[in-house]
């Protein structure tokens, strides 16, 4: 897991919860929001993730609508991959690894397709050298489909 540089911190000494280049920050109750798709990455990452959406980004992904519209919020939680101590056959999440969130606002993130990203590790996030490598994986690998990776899993 990737070292975290705690942020230069704004009044009463409370670190900047946003993440550099894009300030993005950890949406409120998105715990609560609808699962888009389940996934699981190989090593050497070794993670189980979830992709959870707001309303927008639902109503996006149901109706088949690309680009995804202005208001759309996606939100990936990492856990490591372990497997379970009571049934063998089954994998289970481990340790939290990263929250990492897309937030789509066309204006504002032009020069990443629409895009802005923060990814997160308990809460705070990484430095700007780790976020100035989230576009250009995206729109490597993703770009026909509005640079998201994540496919709605009905």
């Amino acid at each position: 897991m990737a070292a975290v540089a705690l942020l230069p911190t704004k009044g009463n000494a409370t670190p900047d919860r946003s993440s550099p280049i894009f300030g993005v920050t950890i949406p409120e109750g998105y715990r609560q929001w609808e699962l888009i798709a389940p996934a699981e990455e190989a090593a050497p990452l070794n993670e189980i993730r979830a992709v959870l959406g707001n309303k927008v980004a639902v109503d996006a992904y149901q109706s088949g609508t690309l680009p995804f519209p202005d208001g759309t919020i996606l939100v990936k939680l990492a856990w490591k991959h372990i497997q379970s101590p009571d049934f063998r056959p089954a994998s289970i999440p481990g340790a939290a690894t990263t929250v990492q969130v897309m937030v789509k606002d066309s204006q504002k993130y032009a020069d990443t397709g629409g895009w802005g990203f923060g990814r997160f590790i308990n809460g705070v996030p990484v430095d700007e050298a780790q976020h100035r490598t989230c576009f250009p994986c995206h729109e490597a690998r993703a770009k026909a489909h509005d640079y998201v990776f994540t496919r709605y899993a009905p």
